[in-house]
């Protein structure tokens, strides 16, 4: 085949979309220290929450959103999050697991609430790992206050600021 009949397949394959690429393995610098909230009130989070910010490429997931009832035992959440990139559902037990430190049913790893403002109209979790990382608000729109301390303690922990997406 000559060169001049190549060069419209060579540029009809360079016009192909490109599949989206993989969330990374983590969010956060792991060699950097995280701490859970170690005065966290587990209780004090029951109610409905909506999905703020949350580590993951651009355009990767809807913002969630959700519900954190009381339950025999402790508490139980439903809901969707977007979870390092990918919109996970979340419906069953919502177990403590230490200080600040809560397992959802069918979890591989425990969230770890960094902060929580004083009145609990706002989380910032993560994982050790950095696999993933989210802010939670309820009661309305999230004040820039808010915003700003749930960034830095973000950052604080480890994790690339460049890579929240804001909803």
């Amino acid at each position: 085949m000559s060169r001049l009949r190549l060069l419209p397949l060579l540029l009809l394959a360079a016009c192909a979309s490109r599949a989206p690429e993989p969330p990374p393995a983590s969010f956060r610098d792991a060699g950097q220290p995280i701490w859970s909230n170690a005065v966290f009130e587990p209780a004090r989070i029951a109610g409905e929450w909506r999905e703020v910010a949350a580590f993951a490429p651009p355009g990767a997931c809807r913002p969630g959103g959700a519900s954190i009832q009381p339950a025999a035992g402790g508490l139980e959440i439903r809901g969707r999050l977007c979870l390092g990139g990918r919109e996970t559902a979340l419906a069953g037990p919502l177990d403590v697991t230490g200080p600040g430190r809560l397992l959802p049913a069918g979890g591989t790893e425990p969230w770890w609430v960094l902060w929580v403002d004083t009145d609990y109209r706002t989380l910032a979790i993560g994982t050790p790992s950095g696999r993933f990382g989210f802010v939670l608000n309820r009661g309305g729109p999230l004040p820039p206050d808010r915003l700003t301390a749930a960034r830095e303690i973000l950052e604080w922990n480890g994790y690339d600021l460049g890579r929240l997406a804001l909803f």
